[in-house]
């Protein structure tokens, strides 16, 4: 059954929602204890890099199914906790103030880099890692799913600065609390309509991929692939269609914390 590419599509939806969930789960956790949760966040989840990294050495070598699932899982593990050392507010860049309504082009853009520049950095340098590891590799599944995770995100951050219609700032945390202000809210640029061609030639030849390959474990490296790019076309739609994605993980959420003087006040009503 787990050589079923249809399986591994499955999967890799699966794997993609669940670990979204649990890495905004624990952002909101943290944000409502305060202090140094979000920093504690970051240190309890090295294992993930350290074991995401290992993962994806082990999975280099292997020539069977269980090869290519291993390298998508250490794929998302690597990236889950870049991620979450950036919702964190720990790696994230120099820029930590809201950018000014009235700010030129050139300002605004300089504002939004140093935003996120830490960040990038991170992902470019396990993207690197991973190519350099991968090479000549028989199952190099988890630099392609790093690879197409990494483009996906570089194409949503240009186009929510270059503007679309719908922005989710839902799940941000305190520490990004000036993200938002670098965003675009209007009509959808230039760009937005290459990103989504270009998505969805991507997913069509990693679908024709899988239904050419000669073995199985072939086929189920290509339908990760495939799911993965095709949940970043969603993403990016998203952008642009009036659809409450936010539900997916919203029943997920521990919920906010209550301002001091609204815990007051419910504690005392109920005196009364």
């Amino acid at each position: 059954m787990a050589e079923s590419p249809w399986i591994a599509a499955f999967a890799a939806l699966f794997l993609w929602w669940a670990s979204t969930g649990v890495f905004l789960w624990r952002v909101a956790a943290a944000d409502n204890a305060g202090g140094a949760q979000h920093r504690w966040s970051v240190i309890g989840g090295l294992p993930l890099l350290v074991g995401g990294f290992a993962a994806a050495q082990a999975s280099l070598g292997m020539t069977g199914v269980a090869g290519a699932y291993l390298g998508f899982a250490a794929a998302l593990a690597i990236w889950g906790w870049i991620e979450l050392a950036f919702l964190s507010g720990v790696i994230t860049g120099p820029n930590r103030s809201p950018c000014p309504p009235d700010a030129r082009p050139a300002e605004r853009l300089r504002r939004a880099i140093g935003t996120i520049a830490w960040h990038e950095l991170a992902l470019i340098a396990a993207l690197l890692a991973l190519f350099v590891m991968a090479r000549g590799a028989a199952m190099p599944v988890a630099f392609w799913a790093f690879a197409v995770l990494f483009a996906a995100r570089v194409s949503a951050k240009l186009n929510l600065f270059l503007g679309v219609p719908r922005i989710n700032t839902a799940f941000l945390p305190q520490p990004l609390a000036h993200v938002p202000s670098h965003f675009r809210h209007g009509p959808a640029s230039g760009l937005f309509p290459v990103s989504v061609v270009l998505l969805a030639a991507a997913s069509a030849w990693w679908i024709l991929l899988a239904a050419q390959a000669g073995d199985p474990a072939a086929a189920v490296g290509f339908a990760l692939l495939a799911m993965l790019t095709l949940l970043a076309l969603l993403e990016h739609g998203f952008m642009v269609l009036a659809l409450p994605d936010d539900k997916l993980w919203r029943w997920m959420m521990p919920a906010p914390k209550k301002p001091p003087l609204e815990s007051l006040r419910e504690e005392t009503n109920g005196l009364r």
